[in-house]
């Protein structure tokens, strides 16, 4: 299963990747597997030496008190995790999920170090997606 945030293409611009593990209880696994998950309002968060997934909505079948969108520990190495820190406050980058997906039997997250684009940035991709879409439309005629 692999699910894929198409948020954080669009609203940032991604520089360097890094794979990590996340602790997930039994019933949040089986949702993941299931393809029920929203990562496109999902960061991660460092605080102290821990990292965290926040607000990544995993749905699950159980009702009562479950919160879909409670903070998960991601699983880095301490020098990756002081490495991303020190990234992070010298050039003000975010980190971005951008996937979520199986790794044999383990389920892995892709977080991106990640600028945040300008609103006029978002509208000119916006605009020459469109204009290749209609040279194809023409081409194709």
């Amino acid at each position: 299963m692999k699910i894929v945030n198409r948020k954080a293409q669009f609203n940032y611009r991604l520089i360097e990747r890094i794979e990590a593990g996340i602790v997930l209880a039994g019933h949040e696994v089986r949702a993941v597997k299931n393809g029920r998950v929203d990562l496109a309002t999902a960061y991660a968060k460092i605080i102290g030496d821990e990292a965290y997934l926040v607000n990544a909505n995993i749905a699950s079948d159980i009702s009562g008190d479950h919160n879909p969108t409670r903070s998960r520990k991601l699983l880095l190495h301490r020098d990756q995790i002081i490495s991303l820190k020190t990234k992070m406050q010298a050039k003000k980058l975010t980190l971005v999920p951008t996937k979520m997906y199986t790794k044999n039997r383990l389920i892995k997250v892709e977080i991106a170090l990640a600028k945040s684009k300008r609103k006029f940035q978002k509208k000119e991709l916006k605009k020459k997606k469109d204009i290749e879409r209609d040279i194809e439309r023409e081409l194709k005629r």
